[in-house]
């Protein structure tokens, strides 16, 4: 395992970051495994293998994947050697207060995901989405307690435009307030927009960046023939959220050119797609998702591919600019 620094922060963690939103529950998505046991053999790899870094959210499974994640962790981890991320902001039930970025709900979705989790400070508390109901000053005084009381290390955003994510670190700065580390972000081959000012944004000022979705939802895994393809997987077929990211006309000319470099190295699509988003200096560590070992087992091998400047070249020149997607 390779491992580097999380932004400004002196946390180490590892260049893959296990993410745990495919443990939990299959009423929540069809495809989520289910329970304990489904999880087990992924947190054993993903320990054994030196991956430190978990990534989950209170709104995966409603809760169930905190859990879950916490007694894999328990099992198979020293608290003391892993970081372990989760995030607010989806509604965790029907009340009016149940989601969002409010200072109540903050403080007491933190709550509930440290007895989830089982833990006593979460490392990593993200912001899921910026919330336009709650002025950013409540939510960034509400995390700012959270560090005080012990209860949090460091606070990191996910999915938004670079303008609110500066908004945020401005006022940290004026108010004494702990600045975001982290920006999880959409970021792979496929969709390629937050090049134009995030991904600048976190090099100016450190900000560690964590790629979900660093296969497209299965486009760069070769799991499907086409991006319209929904009856390759159970994913493909019941996950809507991935046709609302992947409509554009560029995206099956991007995935052919992954195809031809994977097929010339004798290697896995997954694997050109992923070490193509570890050689971009910004990037921290992506956010691999596994239902099946082999997917981990491919993310490993792509810490040890090195591509060439043609082959990045080859990989890089189908794409043509997307409207934004996965702010929402």
């Amino acid at each position: 395992m390779k491992y580097t620094t999380l932004g400004r922060t002196g946390m180490t963690v590892s260049r893959l970051c296990l993410g745990c939103m495919s443990y939990g529950s299959s009423t929540w998505r069809p495809w989520i495994l289910d329970g304990e046991e489904a999880a087990r053999p992924f947190f054993r790899a993903a320990a054994e293998a030196g991956i430190n870094f978990f990534d989950t959210a209170d709104g995966y499974s409603l809760g169930r994947s905190e859990e879950i994640t916490g007694k894999m962790l328990r099992e198979f981890a020293r608290r003391e050697e892993t970081v372990l991320a989760t995030k607010v902001f989806f509604p965790m039930g029907r009340g009016p207060n149940m989601k969002g970025l409010s200072r109540k709900h903050v403080l007491e979705g933190c709550e509930a995901s440290l007895r989830r989790l089982g833990v006593e400070t979460i490392d990593l508390y993200q912001i899921h989405r910026f919330d336009p109901e709650t002025p950013i000053e409540e939510t960034l005084a509400a995390m700012d307690l959270l560090v005080r009381q012990g209860k949090v290390r460091h606070v990191g955003a996910s999915s938004g435009p670079a303008w609110k994510l500066m908004k945020g670190l401005g006022l940290s700065d004026r108010l004494g307030f702990p600045r975001f580390v982290s920006m999880q972000n959409h970021y792979n081959l496929v969709y390629r927009e937050e090049e134009r000012e995030m991904l600048p944004l976190c090099v100016e000022e450190t900000i560690a960046v964590l790629p979900w979705s660093p296969l497209a939802r299965g486009l760069l895994a070769g799991s499907r023939p086409r991006p319209d393809d929904r009856s390759a997987t159970l994913r493909a077929a019941s996950d809507d959220y991935a046709w609302k990211l992947y409509d554009h006309p560029s995206d099956a000319d991007v995935m052919e050119a992954t195809r031809t470099v994977a097929a010339a190295r004798g290697v896995e699509m997954a694997e050109v797609a992923l070490a193509w988003l570890l050689e971009k200096p910004v990037v921290t560590a992506p956010i691999i998702g596994a239902t099946k070992l082999s997917h981990l087992e491919t993310a490993i091998r792509a810490l040890d591919l090195v591509l060439t400047e043609e082959e990045i070249r080859a990989l890089e020149a189908p794409y043509t600019p997307h409207a934004v997607r996965g702010w929402h």
